[in-house]
């Protein structure tokens, strides 16, 4: 392929990535409003449009109405209630469908058109496969909140997030080789530094997937205090479930305990691995990354801290979510510069 060429896909790939970013987002915004179980069908190609008269949008709310949500939850809720609710909801399914449109058609388009490898295209196929079972889990995630309990599985919840971490990952694994392919040729790296920061970038990875297991069981809305725990190191209950097994996903005092725990050891690692990429041969360019990395998690703990002792409010509920992908992208970019970088 030509230059150009491999710009084209890179950064049709890297505006993937921007809506994925966003789906992520607006999915957090809509967890942290309730508004998740509002459309209680899927209807993938009929639900693209949603209710356009009063007619339309009565029948969708008489089918919220049969959920167990309503009715053992939001019962008093009227039709402009629900559809200040639904919005956020098919937003998040409109831009999922968004994202499988624009990934196909260019897709297809540069098959046609451009001398891909065969290797390309089995990657960019694997990855549509992959964005199509991520929009079949979060209908799997949506049907586990459509019966007795109106609460979606955080099990569910959890697989959900972390295929779209792993779609977002992959798609900028590949979109960013572009850009650092020559990097090779001007830069060296200790061996140390990479698998340090593979190390940081699979915590963060973790830490990201934990907060998923403390939305998933509201565990933010209890122990808001830090950095004790109603007064306590380890807060007391954290291994009141047998098995134990069960408390890592299931206990809220040590569902948000070890989220806190991965986000304190992330913290540190990432100060850590800035100080000695100070001290590499590495250039000044290069040395910025470390310490970016370093900041944004730094940042990101204190908005961890404040959506804490607030009561998790939705303003700093949805931005600490969009910051950890922000983190995460920040610390995998580390990771993808240093690994192309002479041993």
């Amino acid at each position: 392929m030509s230059d150009r060429q491999h710009l084209n896909i890179a950064l049709w790939l890297l505006a993937i990535c921007v809506i994925i970013f966003c789906m992520i987002s607006l999915g957090g915004v809509t967890r942290l409003t309730g508004s998740g179980l509002s459309m209680v069908q899927w209807a993938p190609v009929t639900g693209i449009l949603p209710p356009l008269n009063d007619s339309q949008w009565l029948a969708v709310y008489k089918l919220y109405q049969a959920s167990p949500e309503f009715i053992k939850v939001n019962a008093s809720l009227d039709l402009e209630g629900f559809k200040s609710i639904f919005w956020f909801e098919y937003f998040h399914r409109l831009l999922g469908r968004l994202i499988g449109i624009l990934f196909f058609i260019p897709m297809v388009y540069f098959f046609v058109r451009y001398p891909l490898t065969v290797k390309l295209k089995f990657q960019l196929l694997g990855l549509f496969v992959l964005g199509g079972l991520q929009g079949l889990m979060g209908w799997y995630m949506v049907k586990s909140g459509l019966v007795n309990d109106p609460h979606v599985s955080q099990y569910r919840l959890v697989a959900h997030l972390a295929l779209a971490l792993v779609l977002y990952v992959a798609i900028f694994w590949l979109g960013s080789a572009y850009f650092i392919r020559n990097w090779s040729q001007r830069y060296a790296t200790p061996p140390r530094l990479n698998r340090m920061s593979l190390v940081l970038f699979l915590l963060v990875f973790l830490t990201i997937l934990a907060g998923g297991f403390v939305a998933g069981t509201r565990a933010g809305f209890a122990f808001n205090t830090f950095p004790l725990m109603n007064g306590a190191l380890i807060p007391e209950g954290y291994a009141a479930l047998e098995p134990f097994w069960k408390n890592l996903f299931e206990n809220i005092a040590s569902v948000q305990f070890n989220h806190r725990l991965l986000a304190s050891i992330s913290l540190l690692l990432a100060g850590v691995l800035a100080w000695l990429g100070q001290k590499s041969p590495l250039k000044p360019a290069l040395k910025r990354l470390f310490i970016i990395t370093l900041l944004l998690i730094l940042v990101q703990y204190s908005l961890g801290i404040l959506t804490l002792i607030n009561y998790v409010p939705l303003a700093l509920g949805a931005v600490h979510q969009a910051a950890a992908v922000v983190v995460l992208t920040s610390s995998l970019f580390l990771v993808r510069v240093l690994s192309h970088l002479k041993q």
